[in-house]
């Protein structure tokens, strides 16, 4: 379990990035598998769930999760629809009594307070949802709830730079955006390049004047303690567990 130091100072709000340590799957799962859309056996899945809504001094059906597709959608949950299937990559609320996670395995989790509105939100930001714009639809529905703000943002763990490697069509997807791009890349060979998604992340939230800390492990490097698609890829794993990051209002 890690935390941010700047969350941690705000006593109205829980929040943890959880490894996968402390769960009750086994295998390639093992242990707090908290993917809902993995292979895993559904009963490990509700019992690691159900640790954490414990965590969070919630009950099972108020940790909410998204169903997640590397979009750059956001929905607010509200007592109207946080009974139902949530389809995106962010999600945002006022509500006290209900925590919201993120799941991810290499992919970047952002969670969110803005601590003069008492709003939380938490970003599923992948390279598809980051270069589209999930970051800037997260903090622009925030600030149209109310646009006086003073939001902070947690970067949680990710794959790191050194763990990233990426062939010259994906570097030119990004260079295509923007020529300013090319300082989120260094040369491995001719062929490959590393990317820094956590830095190409941090400074979307930067611009956006968001006060942001690093919550800094690489999910790829430290097998014992995150799930990483990447690295059951290399494995030649038949699937992968999810880590999850969650923030609640007390």
């Amino acid at each position: 379990m890690y935390y941010s130091k700047k969350l941690k100072k705000f006593n109205n709000i829980r929040h943890c990035f959880f490894s996968k340590k402390g769960g009750f799957s086994k295998g390639i799962y093992k242990s707090l598998n908290c993917g809902r859309g993995s292979k895993d056996d559904k009963k490990n899945i509700k019992k690691n769930l159900r640790y954490v809504a414990n965590k969070f001094q919630v009950k099972d059906s108020k940790l909410i999760l998204m169903h997640q597709t590397h979009s750059n959608k956001v929905i607010e949950v509200t007592k109207g629809n946080y009974k139902k299937k949530i389809k995106s990559d962010a999600i945002i609320t006022k509500m006290k009594g209900v925590a919201l996670g993120v799941a991810t395995a290499d992919c970047v989790p952002i969670i969110i307070y803005d601590c003069k509105n008492n709003i939380i939100a938490c970003i599923h930001a992948g390279w598809k949802g980051a270069i589209s714009g999930i970051i800037e639809n997260t903090i622009k529905k925030i600030k149209k709830i109310n646009f006086n703000n003073r939001i902070f943002a947690s970067i949680g763990p990710c794959i790191g730079k050194k763990s990233y490697e990426v062939d010259n069509i994906f570097y030119k997807k990004f260079i295509a955006k923007s020529s300013n791009n090319k300082i989120f890349f260094t040369n491995k060979n001719k062929t490959k390049k590393f990317f820094n998604l956590r830095k190409y992340v941090a400074d979307r939230l930067l611009k956006l004047n968001v006060r942001v800390d690093h919550v800094n492990y690489d999910t790829y490097s430290e097998k014992d303690n995150f799930f990483s698609f990447r690295r059951s890829k290399k494995l030649h794993e038949n699937d992968y567990g999810r880590c999850l990051s969650v923030i609640s209002l007390i």
